[in-house]
């Protein structure tokens, strides 16, 4: 390619367009590097105190070589549609110089919008722009969005924060885009060709630098998968840019949909993940149902009338921890766990790290593996052979899903219809009151549940609860709760970046407990041949500290009781996940020889069966809990003072995760046709 230049004016316009792009690519670069820095110095106590001072300079020198992309991107769309545009047309001159500074004012307004965005975000998610949150978010209503936004997370005044930003970045690009550019140099004029050839040599130098990272090379260089170089969370956090951690939310929702995006996703060994799952070490065949077939080994309890399966929303296990039991958050359910009718274990993992994956959980059977089940077309066609509620129905109940929101919302209505529940009640179809935009109050759930119990016929009842979600707008102390007194104890909580904030996060906890509690006592007392399963749909959300640990940003406990349970119904601290209640359900009330199907053992199976629980990041045995994609481990709460063999812990988890993840996947993708392509 060579650049011809028939007049000494087009050359010497191009020239000092080059710079009017470089002034672009600084002024970028500057501001996203400024805002890096910015947000650490805010949100510093995040840092871990142990992180020594290089590693902040190490976190700041890599985001800038990875910041040289995102400021390459901004500036090569003007290269490509101002500066080469004016030089092929030259009578577009004039809008090109226009163009640069719209384009420069827009992309600073996204660039300011994304900053005084991130800070609420990573208080509330301790992450940059997380896929899995951004990606759960654009499945919202967009008015339940922006309310939550608006009411939560000082929208309104946060926009006008980021506009009046961007005034000040418009005002200084134009000031910028008016400095006197520096006249071509001399031995250029006249030798169009040999400026053409410096020009392309010099454009590809700086092309592969700056695509790279700061490195002429992809291995020297820098991306978002390579960002982690501290060891620090939060300042390999930092390290992206606004628009790399989006850039890093749109490559993980892409392989998402090719099924690359999760880890321990093997599917060149979907037929020996088969065989291992239920044991068929000898089958053969090409449909992968009868592999996952499970024969209960007769009932522990009589069967119960009805079977409710609480998903709390954001109900985390940290409170229930003895360290925590000054906050009283969770006394009901404690009560319970202790009542003679009563087991509990806080070795329990979600399905994922937020709703809708709990929902795909124990509606499908499906362990996560970054695919949205209930988007697939196949969720919609038919069953899965290990959903819940066809398998339950075999049982002789009827089986009703009722949630607290909108039944549109993530497709959850069609979704659980299509996978065998006989009724799907949204707030919409309870008559119940909107409290706030997402949907009702807890108490208007049950009331509504309770009033329908009587003329029911044996049924199993899947709720899920949403009031301890933003915008946190429940009269909590109208309800009862203290909440002056629990915002003097968040105060006094080492560690917490806003304490008050905190206390009223764990008031619409207590809230939950205090409705499902009540709910549960007087179900009993009318049907006392019920069974019960409690859990949280995840953790995550309210943490109680900035630097919690694995177990309290991830774990969720388990409740279960009614008249058949008893102490000894599962080991003490029994591990398990989401997936693993259908299972134990039908090794608690099936009949001796009745089969069944799913991908994980029941969790009366713990020596011989899964030993670990665990969701998309961690995993949680009787005796540690790690990160799945990193070597950080920590002991269980409630086994601090021993010790553990890191190694062995891991094992555990290994050993079923990427089977669990694999046979998940494959149905979701491919259906039970092992030879599909």
């Amino acid at each position: 390619m060579v650049i011809h230049f028939k007049q000494p004016s087009r050359l010497k316009t191009f020239w000092e367009d080059i710079q009017q792009d470089l002034k672009l690519f600084g002024f970028i670069l500057v501001l996203v590097c400024l805002y890096r820095a910015i947000f650490m110095a805010v949100m510093h106590s995040y840092i871990n105190p142990a992180t020594p001072g290089d590693e902040i300079l190490l976190a700041n020198w890599m985001g800038l070589r990875l910041s040289l992309k995102t400021a390459g991107g901004a500036a090569l769309v003007t290269f490509l549609f101002a500066t080469v545009a004016a030089l092929l047309v030259p009578r577009l001159s004039g809008a090109a110089r226009t163009l640069r500074l719209i384009w420069g004012t827009l992309a600073s307004f996204v660039f300011n919008v994304l900053f005084v965005a991130r800070f609420p975000f990573y208080n509330q998610f301790h992450t940059t722009y997380n896929s899995q949150q951004v990606m759960a978010g654009t499945n919202e209503k967009l008015g339940s969005v922006l309310m939550m936004m608006i009411q939560d997370y000082g929208l309104i005044w946060r926009m006008a924060v980021a506009i009046a930003l961007t005034v000040v970045c418009f005002l200084l690009l134009r000031r910028l885009f008016r400095l006197r550019p520096l006249p071509l140099p001399g031995f250029f004029s006249g030798r169009p060709l040999f400026f053409s050839a410096v020009f392309l040599v010099v454009f590809a130098a700086v092309f592969l630098f700056v695509r790279f990272g700061g490195s002429f090379t992809f291995a020297h260089g820098i991306n978002w998968e390579s960002s982690g170089v501290t060891n620090d969370d939060f300042l390999n956090e930092c390290v992206l840019d606004d628009a790399q951690a989006m850039y890093r939310v749109h490559a993980l929702n892409q392989r998402m949909k090719a099924g690359t995006a999760a880890t321990f996703v093997d599917k060149a060994k979907i037929r020996d993940y088969a065989r291992f799952a239920a044991g068929h070490t000898e089958e053969n065949g090409d449909d992968l149902t009868p592999y996952l077939a499970r024969t209960a080994k007769g009932p522990r309890m009589d069967k119960p009338r009805h079977i409710f399966i609480i998903l709390e929303e954001s109900g985390a296990s940290w409170p229930l921890l003895d360290q925590y039991a000054d906050l009283h958050v969770t006394d009901g359910m404690k009560s319970l766990m202790n009542a003679p009718h009563g087991y509990g274990t806080l070795a329990f993992m979600p399905n994922g790290e937020y709703t809708s994956v709990a929902f795909d959980g124990i509606i499908s059977g499906l362990s996560e593996m970054r695919v949205a089940v209930n988007y697939q077309p196949r969720s919609i066609r038919e069953p899965y052979p290990t959903a819940l509620a066809v398998q339950l129905k075999k049982l002789g109940y009827q089986v009703d899903f009722w949630y607290g929101g909108n039944p549109a919302w993530a497709s959850m209505k069609p979704f659980s219809l299509a996978q065998g529940f006989d009724h799907f009640y949204g707030y919409t179809d309870m008559n119940a009151p909107k409290v706030n935009t997402f949907g009702t109050a807890d108490e208007y759930i049950f009331d509504k549940l309770s009033e329908h119990l009587a003329g029911e016929p044996p049924t199993v009842h899947v709720i899920k609860t949403v009031s301890n979600h933003p915008p946190y707008n429940i009269d909590i102390e109208s309800k009862g709760f203290d909440l002056e007194r629990e915002e003097a104890l968040t105060r006094a909580m080492p560690d917490v970046e806003n304490p008050d904030q905190l206390a009223k996060e764990l008031g619409h906890y207590w809230y939950t407990d205090q409705v499902v509690t009540e709910f549960i006592k007087k179900t009993e007392e009318i049907y006392p041949d019920s069974l019960f399963f409690v859990t949280g749909d995840h953790a995550v959300r309210t943490d109680p500290s900035r630097h919690p640990t694995l177990f309290e940003h991830q774990a969720v406990p388990l409740l279960i009781y009614g008249g058949g349970v008893t102490k000894d119904i599962l080991p003490a601290n029994a591990v398990g996940g989401l997936t693993s209640i259908l299972p134990t359900i039908m090794e608690f009330i099936a009949p001796k020889g009745f089969t069944y199907y799913s991908i994980v053992p029941s969790m009366t199976e713990q020596q011989d069966g899964m030993q670990a629980g665990f969701n998309t990041s961690c995993f949680l045995t009787q005796n540690a809990m790690g990160a799945v994609d990193k070597d950080t481990m920590e002991p269980a709460p409630w086994n601090a003072e021993r010790g553990y063999d890191a190694e062995a812990e891991r094992a555990k988890a290994m050993k079923w995760l990427p089977a669990a993840r694999t046979l998940s996947w494959w149905l979701a993708v491919h259906g039970t046709d092992l030879n599909a392509e």
